[in-house]
């Protein structure tokens, strides 16, 4: 299993709005995709600044690719993204799970 792991970043009056941006438009979008497996998404407000880790676990590198296309350390963004992002990192992180409890 793969764990594919993001961050973003908003101003913090943008914080609880692209919280249900996630839960509404990002969301289903993971879960419909084949190969996904589950997902955590990670919020915090630190000095007026939103910040986003999310967590996605896949079956493996081929089927992350169904999501993010074959440049799958290419970060995916929406659309909609550039109203809520200050930045947008061009890579996103991988890490091959191998122990769980």
């Amino acid at each position: 299993m793969i764990a594919r792991i993001w961050h973003g970043m908003t101003r913090g009056e943008d914080f609880e709005e692209y919280t249900a941006f996630l839960r509404e438009r990002a969301i289903p979008d993971y879960k419909g995709t084949a190969g996904f497996i589950r997902l955590t998404f990670l919020r915090s407000l630190k000095e007026n600044r939103g910040h986003f880790t999310l967590i996605t676990f896949w079956e493996n590198l081929e089927t992350i690719k169904n999501f993010a296309g074959e440049d799958f350390e290419k970060a995916k963004y929406y659309p909609e993204d550039t109203r809520y992002l200050l930045e947008f990192e061009e890579k996103v992180s991988h890490y091959e799970l191998f122990a769980e409890e």
